[in-house]
């Protein structure tokens, strides 16, 4: 995020042990949002669902990569608001579930 708009950034835990970054900025015509997940485990596959006031901008699968077993979702949506990030590794059933406003 650059000087000049460093918009928003929250981080957290998930329910068992990985970790997640979720970023919004505002860019022309809308928000750029980027939702991460470290889990420190490549290979792993996770649903993963963002939102906007609700609506459902993304939805689908993300595996997690090297070197650093993690995955990211970047998504630019209309306007601002609320941004919620949802995710679930299929293996295990771990959640991770974040939320900013814009």
């Amino acid at each position: 995020m650059g000087a000049s708009n460093p918009g928003v950034l929250k981080t957290g835990k998930c329910s068992a042990g990985a970790t997640w970054k979720l970023k919004a900025k505002r860019d022309e015509g809308g928000v750029e949002a980027e939702f991460e997940v470290d889990q420190n485990r490549v290979g792993r596959r996770w649903s993963v669902v963002l939102t906007r006031n609700g609506s459902i901008v993304f939805r689908g699968i993300r595996r997690t990569l090297a070197p650093s077993g993690s995955f990211d979702v970047r998504k630019v949506v209309p306007g601002g608001g609320r941004i919620v990030a949802t995710a679930k590794a299929l293996a295990g059933g771990q959640t991770c579930r974040a939320a900013i406003s814009v």
